[in-house]
């Protein structure tokens, strides 16, 4: 059974569960009634940071047009446009043992595309919540329901994965930006 998060809380990963290696971390949200004229499209994304908590350069920012790590650690299995059904709308899978060594973190990201142009925020989506899975067994670890917390922002902080010695944690955030992608990518270092 999964572990239900709250907001600022931490877990063991990698201590609590010793054969875990590769990570499904599937992201899902609804959207409120909305009658913008515009469909919603969120997109997750991942940031391999440093000690620094900053990205080395572009690579290290994997999203809808950059699916994967250049060392396999991190890979996006696509955007989706919708958002529509049950289940993970966007999923990024992890491997462990194939982060390098100077990646400390990886910050899990969703953001509103075109959110400005729309005028659409996080006040209108519902129901978002992180998960991560073990791809061996698809046992489902940890769970993190991020809650209606949010009103003008379009980007949002879901979970960071951290190192910690030789293992690796989980925690909780669930912070929003009012800046949307270009906002996240400067706070993570990169030029937009």
């Amino acid at each position: 059974m999964a572990v239900q998060l709250s907001k600022g809380q931490r877990i063991d990963l990698t201590k609590t569960n010793p054969g875990l290696v590769k990570a499904i971390i599937g992201l899902g949200w609804d959207t409120n009634k909305y009658q913008g004229g515009h469909d919603f499209d969120l997109d997750a994304s991942a940031f391999l940071v440093d000690f620094n908590g900053k990205c080395s350069n572009d690579e290290d920012f994997v999203f809808y047009n950059n699916l994967s790590h250049p060392s396999g650690s991190v890979v996006h299995t696509g955007d989706n446009r919708t958002g529509e059904g049950d289940g993970d709308d966007e999923q990024l899978i992890v491997d462990f043992s194939k982060i390098p060594s100077n990646v400390d973190k990886i910050g899990i990201t969703v953001t509103i595309h075109d959110a400005d142009h729309r005028h659409q925020n996080f006040g209108q989506v519902s129901n978002a919540f992180v998960r991560l899975v073990d791809e061996t067994n698809n046992q489902e670890l940890i769970r993190f329901d991020l809650g209606e917390d949010f009103s003008i922002e379009t980007a949002v902080v879901v979970c960071e994965l951290y190192r910690y010695g030789n293992d690796w944690k989980f925690n909780a955030i669930g912070s929003g930006f009012a800046g949307g992608l270009a906002d996240l990518c400067r706070n993570y270092g990169l030029t937009v």
